[in-house]
């Protein structure tokens, strides 16, 4: 045995892992945190979508990347292995990713396509990978440690990755900043070929033998996969066919609608059919995903809702002294009030349209100016703006910092025996995710009116700390709680359940932010997100005595 596992050490492996799971979500923040911005910019470049196309892109895009790694799982678990599937799923990425440089809509949807199923082979196997090391018996006590270290990495790599955004965009333009992303994937994926052959990875690669318990792929892919497909094609056609119009806004949100309806049929049929301890584990875990919904609707605002409040209604001027720090290391966003062609918006700050449905271009300011009085214009000098993706790196740089607090904090309670159980942390984590969107109503109420004046930049930095506090009680505990309460032969799949919850939540932002414009009011936005996540914790402590008997039943712990 390694005499620096026996001293407490964690081996190597786990800074390999590190490194490449650093740079893999480097890459993907870099990506997801200006997806929206390039997709509605009309002035530098971007593709000059409408907020509600954009939104509906970005949305599903973010659907689909969830979904994935139920499927990527079960591959490598099954036939590839891990290694294999991880390289397979960063050289997709990275092709996608360099692919966004690319012009034109084609290249930008195949581009689009290739991350989401890399991601399917990559997010979830690396994880796996890391959580075999850590079987070891000597390892097994550091187990928690090392995802605690492993996140930290995601979270940094999260951090890092706007800053080379605004500086690459603001410089040389959207291109190169897509290119960065996957510079930055291959960089990962150098680091752990480098190490592809220590002892604790090879060990750890080891492909799950197939129990006599597990579902059969076949059988998963024809009564889960399959009617999902069928489905999502007729709610591609059906509806517009029937009421001559999208319900739900896109024929792509119809169709994802449509999809989830036999998907989630077939996890209450695995419900139904099953009988006593298991049935209530399944029940309870079909409960929190149920609710677990509104948390992730919430948490992926950050991507679609809060980056157009960030970009449209925040004041993004840059300080003297900031523009003079900053701007020695990248140059800052550059704006002027100097009339040139650009996209016609009304009273609400909506583009108007011509009788054919195309938004009208006419001469203006710079649409940051918009909302700020004109009193306050520059009068034809240029002004700096922080770049809206600098406020996506707030959330990991408050995952580092408050999980620094919280982990010491709950081992404190723990000591004491006074630590929060599994299902009091998930009902906190709703109240305050609806807490984290009721600060973006103060907000809106801190202005005369959001659409002739921009809010100060301090209300993005108090929902992102309020929300992340709710993220280190939910985030950990769901993958957590299915590999608690899941049968063994329901594993994979009810972790795919865990993964479709985030990823309705995913598409219900997307959903939402494509109706921002209709949302003339925007505080009814934000209190729509507070009403999902106070009755998200409502729901779950109204069982949280049975929820916590179901864990300790099955656990023998809280």
């Amino acid at each position: 045995m390694n005499q620096s596992v026996k001293a407490g050490k964690h081996p190597k492996a786990l800074f390999v892992l590190f490194f490449t799971e650093m740079w893999e979500r480097f890459a993907y923040y870099l990506m997801v945190g200006i997806l929206l911005i390039y997709m509605t910019d009309s002035t530098t470049g971007g593709k000059g979508f409408t907020g509600k196309i954009g939104a509906d892109i970005v949305g599903s895009f973010i659907a689909l990347v969830y979904l994935t790694p139920f499927i990527g799982g079960l591959i490598a678990d099954r036939y590839l292995g891990y290694i294999k599937s991880i390289f397979l799923g960063g050289s997709l990425m990275a092709a996608g990713y360099l692919g966004l440089s690319l012009p034109g809509d084609t290249a930008m949807f195949i581009s689009l396509s290739l991350i989401i199923i890399g991601n399917g082979f990559f997010k979830p196997n690396i994880s796996t990978l890391l959580g075999n090391i850590y079987n070891r018996e000597d390892l097994k006590p550091l187990k928690d440690n090392a995802y605690n270290i492993f996140y930290m990495g995601i979270n940094i790599g999260a951090f890092v990755c706007n800053f080379v955004a605004a500086w690459l965009r603001n410089a040389y333009g959207w291109g190169y900043a897509f290119g960065a992303a996957g510079v930055g994937l291959i960089i990962g994926m150098v680091i752990l070929a480098g190490f592809v052959n220590d002892e604790d990875i090879k060990k750890a690669n080891v492909k799950k033998p197939v129990q006599a318990e597990d579902m059969p792929i076949s059988t998963i892919f024809m009564t889960v996969f399959l009617p999902a497909i069928i489905a999502a094609v007729i709610g591609w056609i059906l509806p517009t066919k029937i009421f001559g119009a999208p319900v739900m806004g896109t024929q792509a949100n119809d169709a994802f609608i449509f999809a989830c309806l036999p998907v989630i049929a077939f996890y209450v049929s695995l419900w139904v059919r099953a009988k006593g301890q298991e049935k209530k584990s399944i029940g309870a875990l079909l409960f929190v995903f149920a609710i677990a919904i509104a948390f992730w609707t919430i948490y992926n605002q950050n991507a679609t809702g809060l980056t157009l409040w960030a970009e449209k209604h925040t004041d993004r001027v840059a300080s003297a002294s900031t523009a003079r720090v900053t701007g020695a290391i990248f140059p800052l966003q550059q704006v002027t009030d100097t009339p040139r062609m650009t996209n016609k918006l009304d009273e609400y700050m909506r583009g108007v349209k011509d009788d054919s449905g195309n938004i009208v271009q006419a001469l203006g300011p710079d649409p940051y100016f918009v909302n700020v009085p004109k009193e306050d214009w520059p009068q034809g000098k240029d002004v700096k703006l922080t770049n809206t993706e600098l406020f996506q790196s707030i959330n990991p740089l408050f995952i580092v910092l408050l999980t620094l607090f919280f982990v010491p904090f709950f081992s404190f309670l723990r000591s004491k025996g006074k630590e929060p159980t599994t299902m009091s942390k998930f009902g906190m984590a709703l109240f305050i995710s609806g807490l984290s969107a009721l600060v973006m109503v103060f907000a809106i109420m801190s202005v005369p009116s959001i659409y002739g004046h921009k809010a100060s930049p301090l209300w993005l930095w108090g929902t992102y700390f309020v929300f992340t506090i709710s993220e280190i009680f939910l985030s950990p505990m769901g993958l957590s709680l299915v590999s608690k309460l899941a049968p063994a032969r329901l594993t994979s799949l009810l972790m795919g359940g865990w993964f479709l919850s985030t990823s309705i939540g995913g598409k219900v932002a997307g959903v939402m932010t494509s109706f921002w414009d209709d949302f003339t009011d925007k505080k009814i936005f934000f209190l729509i997100l507070v009403a999902g996540g106070f009755i998200g914790g409502i729901l779950i402590y109204s069982r949280i005595k049975s929820l916590n008997q179901i864990v300790k039943d099955k656990t023998g712990a809280d």
